[in-house]
């Protein structure tokens, strides 16, 4: 594993249940600011694996980024278990919601 993303798992996994992160935020800690799709691939291939809370990121403008039916459902399901309001649309507030760590 890369020291990036050996830093984007170690963010991932501290996010608190009832909040969420964009993916931005997470490159942006990891030392990477631009790196916001790798996040992503990481989010891709690593989830599982590592027990990653996959479903606590989201995108820039606080919506749910994933377009596929069953995905975003899973997310929004997910995200609303534990207490976060999602729109009908998939959005978050994030001035509600965004863990922004200390």
């Amino acid at each position: 594993m890369t020291p990036f993303t050996e830093k984007v798992v170690s963010i991932l996994k501290q996010i608190p249940a009832g909040k969420v992160i964009t993916y931005g935020q997470v490159a942006n800690l990891a030392g990477s600011p631009r790196a916001a799709r790798q996040v992503v691939r990481i989010l891709h291939s690593m989830s599982k694996k590592y027990q990653l809370p996959w479903h606590r990121v989201i995108n820039s403008k606080g919506y749910i980024a994933l377009k596929e039916d069953e995905a975003f459902y899973t997310q929004k399901h997910a995200l609303e278990s534990e207490g976060i309001t999602v729109g009908d649309n998939g959005e978050i507030e994030l001035r509600v919601y965004q863990w922004i760590p200390e």
